[in-house]
């Protein structure tokens, strides 16, 4: 008789609970070039430390947040300005290798 697996959806805002965690996350997004990605990683970042929150301290309304900073979103670089400052983070660029 072979048991069936059972699987749980992975939850990345559990582990995002820390600066340094929410660095490695973000910039491990960043160096993979791919915008959707990024903005997924963003919007779990933002997930974590509470949505609401930073909806407030952005001023970007909360539900478009969740819809900009999707896999699938399209965010203008004036709401993921406003959302990494929300968050606490600061960015940073370095010549490419």
């Amino acid at each position: 008789m072979i048991m069936a697996e059972k699987l749980t959806t992975f939850d990345v805002t559990k582990y995002l609970d820390d600066d340094e965690a929410i660095a490695i996350f973000l910039t491990d997004a960043l160096e993979t070039g791919d915008l959707g990605y990024i903005n997924m990683a963003i919007g779990e970042i933002a997930r974590a430390r509470g949505m609401t929150d930073i909806a407030k301290k952005s001023g970007v309304k909360r539900e478009a947040l969740y819809k900009a900073l999707s896999e699938t979103g399209n965010p203008h670089f004036k709401t993921v300005m406003a959302v990494t400052e929300a968050l606490g983070l600061k960015m940073s660029f370095t010549p490419a290798a």
